[in-house]
């Protein structure tokens, strides 16, 4: 399989890999998620695996084709006998050899060339899964950037909100157990903020072993990110290449099967060629032979055919074995890959619903602090019957906090929606279509 590099693609890869790389000033950058993909596929161990095998299915194939083309050896055997001549006197040799007909090799070719067509599947199959997997973690990581940045602001507000609280606490106004619920707010935010930097630099080491970059030196570009499609069972009919890849593995193991199961019922034809430049010097030869001649050439075809041979027999019996086992494994992907897209679609929907929850509550928080700013603003306190309190500056900085935790809270909705949608598009064979939108972005 020949693979086809973008030289546009390849500089911008080379430049963005030396600007990262080189100076301490440059030690982080914001990188595309197409960089990334690519970064990815082209230094990952399981895509470099891939292009191994096919090269090696490739050449498999050749082999089998070869095998009708007459390969041509010379050689040499000198060497000094005494007596009654044990060996041919040959100064120089050449040998010819070919393959002329064969049943069984009829069906090694289509084996090979179903192997190729499972081993670029494959291949592709991998490049699939390692730009889901390079997707997943970029937006995991910018998601968790944005999160962080609420959470920085969240301490910022519960710092002050602990003060207001400190200072009521003083005067009289509040209760002890507030300023201990103050301080507790404060804490789990601080807990909360450890978990993201710890979720952010773990993500970060991932993407930095997918992209071969150093540690941390990756920041996700949110605009590089294209909205994920979403996507049905019946859109289309994709089909994830890791499956065509076991059922073309299934279809070679047939092939092979037929192969050796023809091979103890037909006959095999063979062509061979011996040429040899003989010497009297150094044996006896002309004493036993009298019609010695120095040149001898010898040809012709070479033809077997097989009846009792229960050993090829038993090899048949194995590789159809082996056909039967490729074929249930194949069999066997499809349903744990319908069982799969069942799951996504069944949990795609829940995790829709949860994002529009979580939006909504993002929006009331919203709505609320600006309500609270408004009346701390304009004033609400009243000594009539019935009126309502004065609001206090603690009430503005728990609505801050509130609304930043629901920011938080949509965008995690927001990533396992994106994560779902991803892996349906995976399950569903159409991973090439997100390749193409990621690029064109």
């Amino acid at each position: 399989m020949k693979i086809e590099h973008n030289p546009r693609v390849a500089w911008v890869l080379a430049i963005t890999g030396l600007a990262l790389a080189t100076g301490p000033a440059a030690s982080q950058a914001q990188v595309s998620l197409a960089t990334v993909v690519d970064l990815a596929q082209r230094e990952s161990m399981v895509v470099r695996l891939a292009e191994a095998d096919v090269q090696k299915a490739a050449a498999a194939l050749a082999q089998t084709k070869d095998a009708y083309i007459p390969n041509f050896v010379i050689g040499s055997t000198v060497g000094y006998s005494h007596g009654f001549p044990t060996g041919q006197p040959s100064i120089g040799n050449a040998t010819m050899q070919s393959l002329v007909l064969s049943y069984s090799q009829r069906q090694y070719t289509r084996a090979a060339r179903a192997g190729v067509e499972a081993a670029n599947l494959s291949l592709k199959d991998a490049r699939e899964q390692v730009a889901l997997d390079a997707s997943a973690a970029y937006v995991e990581l910018d998601t968790v950037n944005r999160e962080l940045e609420s959470a920085g602001e969240q301490e910022k507000l519960t710092g002050n909100l602990v003060r207001i609280e400190e200072q009521r606490t003083e005067a009289g106004v509040d209760p002890t157990v507030d300023l201990l619920q103050a301080r507790l707010t404060a804490a789990n935010l601080r807990l909360n903020r450890l978990h993201l930097e710890t979720r952010a630099a773990t993500l970060g080491k991932q993407l930095a072993m997918l992209t071969g970059l150093p540690t941390g030196s990756i920041v996700p570009d949110h605009a590089s990110i294209p909205e994920i499609p979403s996507v049905s069972v019946g859109d289309g009919p994709h089909v994830l290449p890791g499956i065509e890849a076991a059922a073309a593995v299934a279809l070679s193991k047939r092939f092979m099967a037929r192969g050796d199961d023809l091979s103890w019922r037909r006959p095999l034809i063979g062509f061979g060629a011996v040429y040899n430049y003989d010497s009297n010097e150094l044996n006896s030869y002309s004493t036993y032979y009298k019609n010695f001649t120095p040149n001898n050439i010898s040809f012709g075809l070479q033809i077997t055919v097989p009846f009792f041979d229960f050993s090829l027999r038993a090899k048949a019996k194995q590789s159809a074995a082996e056909a039967l086992r490729s074929r249930v494994e194949a069999e066997q992907a499809q349903r744990q890959n319908e069982v799969q897209i069942a799951q996504l679609t069944g949990n795609l929907r829940e995790l829709d619903a949860q994002a529009e929850v979580a939006g909504l509550k993002q929006q009331i928080a919203t709505q609320q602090l600006s309500a609270v700013l408004a009346q701390l603003e304009l004033g609400n306190g009243g000594s009539g019957p019935g009126a309502p309190a004065q609001l206090s500056p603690k009430a503005e900085q728990l609505a801050r906090i509130e609304e930043r935790q629901k920011v938080e809270e949509a965008l995690d909705a927001s990533f396992e929606l994106a994560k779902a949608r991803l892996s349906l598009l995976r399950a569903l064979g159409h991973m090439e279509d997100w390749l193409h939108e990621l690029h064109a972005k």
